[in-house]
């Protein structure tokens, strides 16, 4: 066999092999389950996420009704949540007892890298595992670190990525928190 029929060949299959490639990429991103974007003004998922420290302690959204929920998404590797957290604790000692609850989802990291990581920062609030990324998938959670603002009712009130300072955190807990009768 010469060198252009050769060539021709491998041209050909090479071809072959990118318009298959190109087929299954259109095929399978038109079948693909969407998921819907949240939204401020959406009802908030509920979920249900173990504790870390608190054994069979199970936080599940639909638990803290009546109350404001500031959820945040985080990773032990994300320095801005790194910078954030400390401000969190403060602003969550001022605020938990107004009715708002503080809940952190690390993101599928292990339970030692993650109280290493709390431990290290003395913070204190509730600390959960997403370990299979459920519930981060659900409130479309992709840019780390994320925020979402739950007002009593349940509803989503805002959704804030990348870092907060502490008058911002203050701002938004004084925001979801429940009105005093």
């Amino acid at each position: 066999m010469d060198k252009k029929k050769k060539r021709s060949i491998t041209r050909g299959v090479i071809l072959i092999v990118l318009l298959a490639a190109i087929a299954y990429t259109v095929y399978s991103s038109a079948t693909k389950d969407k998921v819907e974007v949240l939204q401020v003004g959406d009802k908030a998922p509920d979920f249900e996420l173990v504790d870390l420290y608190e054994s069979g302690l199970k936080h599940r959204l639909s638990d803290y009704e009546g109350k404001g929920i500031f959820l945040n998404f985080w990773g032990t590797w994300c320095e801005p949540c790194k910078k954030e957290m400390p401000a969190m604790s403060n602003q969550y000692a001022s605020y938990k007892d107004q009715g708002v609850e503080v809940l952190t989802v690390n993101i599928a990291q292990s339970e030692f890298e993650v109280k290493k990581f709390i431990e290290s920062l003395d913070v204190h609030f509730p600390v959960a595992i997403d370990k299979t990324k459920s519930v981060m998938t659900a409130y479309n959670v992709d840019l780390l670190p994320a925020t979402i603002l739950i007002n009593p009712e349940g509803e989503v009130e805002k959704i804030i990525t990348g870092e907060m300072n502490e008058a911002q955190i203050a701002s938004y807990m004084e925001s979801i928190k429940p009105e005093q009768e």
